[in-house]
Formats: C-alpha cells, sequence, structure tokens
C-alpha cells in the first residue's frame, strides 16, 4: 500500500527528467497516485515529452499562471478528468536574466514584476485553480530555496522566493478552514535546468556538501521528492504554513 493510494495529483514544473517536479511526479505514481502535469508556453512540449517517460505516461494540460484564462480553464479540464483534486505541487518559477547575477540595482520594475508573478504570486493562483476541486480538503506543496538570507546571484529571485513564502503563510490561514494543507519545502541545490539560469550557481554546490551534516550530492533529488510525496501525503494532517527544510541541514549552521 502506497501513501498516495487513490490520490489524485497535480504537479507543475516539468520541464526534463532532471526537474524536481518530475521525481515528485514519479515517487507520487509509484506510491499509487493518479498523476496530471501541467505545462506552458515553449515549454509545452517539453512537459509532453518528459510525461510519457514517468511509470504511467501522465495527461498534460496548458496552464501558463500568466494568463488569467487558463485558470478557469485548467479547473474545468480537471474536474472533467478527475471531479476532485487531493494535492497540488508547485514547481513554478522564473526571472527575467536582469533579475539575476551579481548587480542587485540593475533589474528595473517590468523586470522585477515578471519575477513576483511567475515565481511567488502563482501560488495563489494555483490556489484559485485547484482549491475549489479539493472538496474534501488537500495539500499544496511548494518548492522553495530558502529566502530567510541573502545568497550570491540570487538577487530578485530570491526577493520573489520571499514572497512566496509570506504568500504560502497566508495561503495556510486562507485555507485551513477548508482542510487544505499549504507547506513549503525548502531543497538544497540541485542541477536542474532552472539551476543553470542562475549566474555563479556553481558556487553553491562548491560548498553545500561541505558544510552541509549529513552531506549533499547535487546530482540527487530522491531526498526532495519524498519529503513532498510525505506532505501530499495524509502523513502532516494537521501541518500547515511550514517550510521543511531538504537540504542535509546546511541551514542550520553557520561558517
Amino acid at each position: 500500500m502506497g501513501l498516495l493510494d487513490g490520490k489524485r495529483i497535480v504537479v507543475t514544473g516539468v520541464l526534463t527528467d532532471a526537474s524536481l517536479a518530475f521525481g515528485v511526479a514519479r515517487l507520487a505514481q509509484q506510491e499509487g497516485a493518479e498523476v496530471v502535469l501541467t505545462g506552458a508556453g515553449r515549454g509545452l512540449s517539453l512537459t509532453e515529452r518528459t510525461g510519457r517517460k514517468l511509470p504511467h505516461p501522465a495527461t498534460v494540460l496548458e496552464f501558463d499562471v500568466t494568463v488569467p484564462e487558463h485558470v478557469a480553464a485548467v479547473r474545468d479540464a480537471v474536474g472533467a478528468l478527475w471531479g476532485r483534486v487531493d494535492g497540488v505541487l508547485h514547481a513554478i518559477g522564473f526571472a527575467p536574466a536582469a533579475c539575476l547575477g551579481e548587480d542587485f540595482l540593475a533589474a528595473g520594475w517590468d523586470d522585477v514584476s515578471i519575477a513576483l508573478q511567475v515565481s511567488a504570486y502563482s501560488l495563489k493562483t494555483l490556489a484559485e485553480a485547484f482549491a475549489p476541486l479539493m472538496t474534501s480538503g488537500g495539500a499544496i506543496v511548494g518548492l522553495d530555496f530558502d529566502a530567510t538570507v541573502a545568497w550570491p546571484a540570487y538577487n530578485w529571485m530570491g526577493v520573489a522566493k520571499a514572497a512566496f513564502e509570506s504568500a504560502s503563510r497566508y495561503l495556510a490561514r486562507e485555507l485551513g478552514p477548508r482542510g487544505i494543507r499549504v507547506n513549503l519545502v525548502a531543497a538544497g541545490p540541485v542541477k536542474t535546468m532552472a539551476a543553470k539560469s542562475i549566474p555563479g550557481f556553481s558556487r553553491f554546490e562548491d560548498v553545500w556538501a561541505d558544510r552541509a551534516p549529513l552531506g549533499w550530492d547535487v546530482t540527487d533529488s530522491s531526498a526532495v521528492a519524498k519529503a513532498c510525496v510525505a506532505l501530499l501525503s495524509d502523513w502532516f494532517p494537521l501541518t500547515t504554513g511550514e517550510m521543511v527544510h531538504v537540504d542535509g541541514g546546511y541551514h542550520a549552521v553557520g561558517a
């Protein structure tokens, strides 16, 4: 018997089989869940191709969090397919190049607003789309990179993640009376397509394994997937508004 037997889970953010979201989708299926993937824009064909690599090839629906019409459309599509949703994984993030790197002052509002909408406000957008289908309660889990400190090169993406973390707490407060839990998993650095877009990301990789008490492998996302699946399951029935670190313990130690 799997942790997610009988569960119906929507997974966003799958681009390649190296994506953190792919690892979650694969493990969710192995633990008994039915899974639908969402993709958007030029990445939609990648999501469709990668979805066929899952143990059970997944239906892929278009959902661009910056297109208001997609909210009702994807809700209707999932509703017609399943009738209900038990869990959603938020694995969406994007920042224009000007928002990343070593010059925090370089980005203008036009670029920053994109980063905030796609990477933070989108958590509310996902809730708007799928919470109405969580008729018996459920779980929303977001992938995070701890924004309680300032990181090299992360810049406005770090600001967006801080907003994301705050939004998760407000959504937890809002959706709790409906039996919907909202939690985040703050993962250590993993080699993904998203990571490659961050200038200087290798600086995280170089020090993480040395400083994390439990060690860290930037090519292994299995621990992150296990934490997400656990939070999507019924094993954390009274946990919400939480940020769970899956980083080898790096966040807990100093220099």
